[in-house]
């Protein structure tokens, strides 16, 4: 089936997903940040519908799904107002490396709770002297016995502060070269050694953002996920579906304030005229229109790929979309406040606080600049900058 065709199945997800975002909506979502709570009633009840587990293989309880499925989830309740960060987190990065890399036990340990949402688990690979480099990542591992000795640190962590395990990647020693190679392991967030500060940030979310500090965090040896000398072949296959979840809570977030400025548009009044007639307030929103169906388009063709088992061609797309997705994400906002006017920065609209918001889908999980380079160097053959 082509990639602009989703199925059946998918589009009754997606009006199902839509369904539950609305009952609870940017009021809902808005108060809980406000009040220092968390989005607890939504996540549970989208536990209880299967959505969170729609990509966990069956026999663990999930939905067994791929990677577009639960992106839908997302981009559906960030289009309703309730962009749930941790689905990016948990189930997409976490849940999918567990699911291709772990044991049997591994997986029976791990993966039930992630689909019926009684589990969350952070990921940890940025550090404040790596940033996107991910080949400077200093946090080492060693063996003593049959444990594991963690010591570093990571910074930009979401979520650490509602999982039980932080997914963190560091580096171990090839015994046959002597070189260092990525290595992941479930640390839980009660070990000795294992502690947190919260970074303070301008979003308007209930999830927060930590820097985590590893002293001699000792591990046993299970605690490792996939192969000691794995690579990044490992790394990789959660850093897609990270790119490919946040790109559908952009084009969620895009859509959102594209309703939100239509709405006022088509009812808002000046000189006995709709302001939506207006060239000048139409045609902005009818290019962020485009933009969002092309940033959709590039997202289902990179999960899609990634379903398919392409990952080369999977990490091209899916870095594309996250860019596409980013970029209109920011316009979409921003030209929804260009349309309200002053009302445009009224917290009662809604749609100041999520500027900040909008804003990071440039930055993380991987800036706009570093996906240029990219593409550049691996889709057009271009010498490499750095």
């Amino acid at each position: 089936m082509s990639t602009f065709m989703e199925s059946d199945e998918r589009r009754a997800l997606r009006a199902a997903v839509s369904d539950l975002g609305k009952k609870y909506g940017e009021s809902y979502f808005y108060a809980t940040v406000s009040d220092g709570r968390k989005t607890t009633e939504l996540w549970n009840e989208a536990a209880a519908l299967g959505y969170l587990g729609v990509s966990v293989p069956e026999e663990y309880g999930g939905g067994g799904g791929d990677i577009g499925d639960l992106a839908a989830v997302l981009e559906e309740l960030a289009a309703a107002g309730c962009p749930l960060m941790l689905l990016i987190v948990s189930p997409a990065i976490v849940g999918t490396i567990v699911a291709e890399f772990g044991t049997n036990e591994q997986k029976q340990r791990w993966l039930p709770g992630i689909a019926d949402g009684t589990a969350t688990y952070a990921f940890g690979i940025t550090e404040p002297d790596a940033g996107s480099n991910s080949h400077n990542i200093t946090t080492h591992a060693r063996r003593d016995g049959t444990d594991w000795i963690l010591n570093g640190g990571k910074t930009f962590i979401s979520g650490v502060d509602e999982a039980s395990h932080v997914l963190i990647v560091g580096r171990t020693e090839d015994r046959r070269t002597g070189k260092l190679k990525p290595a992941l392991f479930m640390v839980p967030t009660d070990a000795d050694g294992f502690t947190r500060h919260e970074i303070g940030m301008g979003l308007t979310s209930p999830e927060k953002q930590f820097t985590l500090f590893l002293d001699d965090v000792r591990l046993p040896g299970d605690a490792l996920v996939g192969k000691e000398d794995a690579g990044l072949d490992q790394l990789f296959a959660g850093l897609n579906p990270e790119r490919i979840m946040v790109a559908s809570s952009a084009i969620g977030t895009a859509r959102w304030a594209l309703d939100k400025a239509v709405e006022y548009a088509r009812t808002r009044e000046v000189w006995a005229a709709p302001i939506g007639s207006h060239q000048a307030i139409a045609h902005p929103l009818a290019t962020i229109h485009i933009e969002i169906e092309a940033a959709r388009l590039l997202t289902q063709k990179a999960a899609a790929l990634h379903a398919s088992r392409d990952l080369l061609a999977a990490g091209e797309a899916a870095n594309m979309a996250k860019y596409a997705a980013g970029e209109v994400a920011c316009r979409a906002v921003d030209q929804a406040i260009q349309t309200h006017g002053g009302n445009g920065l009224a917290e009662e609209y809604g749609l100041v606080q999520a500027l900040a918001t909008s804003r990071l889908t440039r930055v993380a999980p991987v800036s706009r600049e570093m996906v240029l380079n990219f593409i550049a160097q691996s889709s057009l053959g271009l010498p490499r900058s750095y």
